[in-house]
């Protein structure tokens, strides 16, 4: 099997994660793990995702950088309480179009983008900050 296809299947199969809606036990199981039922398919909790607002010192006029975002879990939420700008970016369209639809009502502050970490469409220095969670 040759490296692009290999690529490409394993793209569609983890794409394929975004499609899916959550369960009731999904969403009992990240309430009580993560602390709320925030849409996700990582393992970020609440409090870890409230400790990188003062971590990554944002301030309302921050740009950060969420890679790897999936559906926005924990970008969307760490902008809302530093009330910063960002730009949340993944790899599988699903991903993104999901990440879209939850940052509805936050269009001021949210941007998105498909895209890889290693071939970022960013000129240097475009962020004060950049988080990564549950990606490989």
């Amino acid at each position: 099997m040759s490296s692009r296809r290999s690529r490409d299947e394993l793209l569609k199969r983890f794409s394929s994660r975004y499609a899916e809606e959550g369960t009731s036990a999904g969403r009992l199981v990240e309430r009580c793990v993560i602390g709320a039922n925030v849409g996700v398919n990582g393992y970020t909790t609440v409090a870890q995702a409230d400790r990188l607002v003062e971590a990554l010192d944002l301030s309302p006029e921050s740009r950060l950088l969420d890679l790897g975002s999936g559906r926005g879990w924990p970008g969307l939420h760490v902008a809302a309480l530093a009330e910063c700008h960002v730009v949340l970016t993944d790899v599988p369209e699903a991903a993104v179009r999901s990440a879209q639809r939850r940052s509805a009502g936050a269009t001021d502050r949210v941007s998105l983008a498909r895209a890889s970490a290693t071939h970022l469409p960013f000129a240097a220095r475009s962020f004060d900050a950049i988080c990564h969670a549950d990606t490989l």
